[in-house]
């Protein structure tokens, strides 16, 4: 087009030019309100009164990646798709993923030194060490509080109400007491904290945001290769652990010589038979007994050989899951397991014979709940509590069994639960189930366990089944499924699924 030639524009160019006028002008409008009320963003300042303080760099542990097979473009290498060299392609990196898995899987048969295996909190010091001196669903809403410790007209009863329910969350102990925690992870740490610590001061600047929480100082250890389903400490020496893991093996863990060793695995190192509890009697501290994930139950001479069968006599005395089993603390020929067939078993070690084609204990007698039972345990005065997914608590009296002859059994009456409690045992898929974990050693003589509440609490019962404390704090925010009761002194830990530990 010519210059100086003006050119008319058409309709809709017009309406286009004003519609651009209009949202320029509404926009400038906008900028000028938020400026106004603060909102706009504001330019940098020219000078500074005061240098500003550089942030401080968190610590960043750096994690050691494995080696897994890359993958590549079969585009790039000129393999056509949906081929039979593309489908043998992604065959074999399917293979190499699946091997590196089970390879991570693969449980260790050599002895760990405790230096070689911290994965977290301090490095293992053998001439120092902070263990250098072991001795022997709604969540807040509580089912027991101080109104029904006050209605208590027992005097007994409430006093001993009184004096659990005071039980507290840990602030640091006294340096006469030295109380050690153990906890094991679904990775096969076993994690140790030492309660007599105080918790450290973080010193906060002036300038700086209080973001940073103090943490006790903890330590942990790969022993196993997957869960540590159960651990127990040996009643002839407290320095020596015994641990059970999925990945089918059992470790002694001695802490004063650092050491871990592997006491039982199956001969046949491709074998899976994860292991779902493990006990040593105080009569037999060479024998160890253990329970798997597939119904059987195992008795294991330490005494045998490393690479020598016959140490090992095991039982399939259920088709089903033994989720936990415990001995009898006196009478340790006595055996309690609760399995997933809704079944508690009493069983007499001192007589094994052959029953429907296989050796099998003598069954003294069998209780079927509702629902499946998850756990059976033990106490000196020989009653068994249970825990079911019928939501109840079952508090079985076996007094009289230290009169038991080899082969006695017991009715049906006998075996039924003397005490009901309602209990809310239904945890799910992601909350580890509940187990009555008693007090082996009371000290007043009174026989007491512990249970987690899916409230996020802590329950205690009396072996009548009368509740004693609830114990909680407004910092739980996950239910501490695992508690246990320490032997005699009045402490109680207790686990999350959010790998938090509460110990009161």
């Amino acid at each position: 087009m010519a210059p100086g030639v003006s050119t008319k524009l058409s309709d809709y160019e017009v309406q286009r030019q004003e519609k651009i006028a209009k949202n320029q002008a509404l926009l400038r409008e906008l900028q000028l309100e938020g400026a106004a009320a603060g909102l706009a963003p504001k330019g940098r300042s020219a000078q500074t009164t005061k240098a500003t303080r550089a942030p401080k760099k968190k610590t960043v542990v750096k994690i050691k990646e494995e080696v897994v097979p890359r993958r590549t473009s079969s585009r790039l290498k000129g393999i056509v798709a949906d081929s039979e060299v593309a489908k043998r392609k992604a065959e074999d990196e399917a293979d190499a993923f699946h091997q590196a898995e089970r390879a991570k899987r693969q449980r260790v048969s050599d002895d760990l030194n405790l230096s070689d295996i911290v994965v977290a909190g301090r490095q293992w010091n053998q001439s120092g060490n902070f263990l250098s001196n072991v001795g022997p669903a709604k969540p807040g809403e509580r089912t027991f509080d101080a109104q029904n410790v006050k209605e208590t007209t027992d005097k007994e009863l409430r006093e001993l109400r009184q004096r659990m329910s005071s039980m507290q969350l840990w602030e640091g102990f006294e340096p006469n007491n030295k109380p050690l925690v153990f906890a094991g992870d679904k990775l096969g740490n076993l994690g140790i904290f030492d309660g007599s610590q105080n918790a450290p001061e973080v010193k906060v600047e002036d300038d700086e945001e209080e973001d940073e929480v103090a943490e006790p100082a903890i330590t942990a250890f790969k022993l196993h290769t997957r869960t540590i389903s159960a651990f127990q400490f040996s009643h002839s020496d407290p320095n020596v652990l015994y641990s059970a893991s999925y990945d089918s093996s059992i470790r002694k863990l001695d802490l004063n010589k650092g050491v871990a060793v592997e006491i039982y695995a199956p001969s046949d190192k491709s074998e899976d038979a994860p292991l779902s509890g493990v006990e040593i009697a105080r009569t037999e501290p060479n024998v160890i007994y253990f329970t798997t994930l597939a119904g059987t139950f195992g008795i294991h001479d330490m005494r045998t050989p490393a690479g020598k069968s016959g140490g090992t006599q095991t039982f399939q005395l259920s088709e089903k899951k033994i989720g936990g089993f415990t001995l009898h603390p006196a009478q340790s020929h006595l055996l309690a397991t609760a399995s997933l067939d809704r079944m508690l078993k009493i069983w007499d070690l001192r007589k094994i014979g052959k029953q429907d084609g296989q050796r099998l204990p003598s069954l003294v007698g069998e209780h079927e709940s509702r629902l499946s039972v998850s756990h059976a345990s033990f106490n000196s005065a020989g009653q068994v509590a249970t825990a079911s997914y019928d939501d109840t608590i079952k508090i079985h009296d076996f007094s009289d069994c230290v009169d038991w002859r080899v082969g006695h059994s017991l009715t049906d009456a006998q075996m039924k639960p003397a005490t009901v409690v309602p209990h809310n045992n239904q945890t799910g898929r992601w909350v580890t189930i509940l187990r009555a974990q008693w007090q082996l050693q009371p000290q007043d003589g009174v026989q007491r366990f512990c249970i987690g509440n899916m409230n996020r609490f802590v329950d205690i019962y009396t072996g009548k089944g009368q509740q004693l404390a609830q114990l909680g704090s407004d910092g739980i925010t996950a239910v501490p499924a695992v508690a246990q009761f320490h032997p005699t002194m009045d402490w109680v830990a207790a686990g999350t699924a959010s790998g938090k530990l509460c110990l009161w």
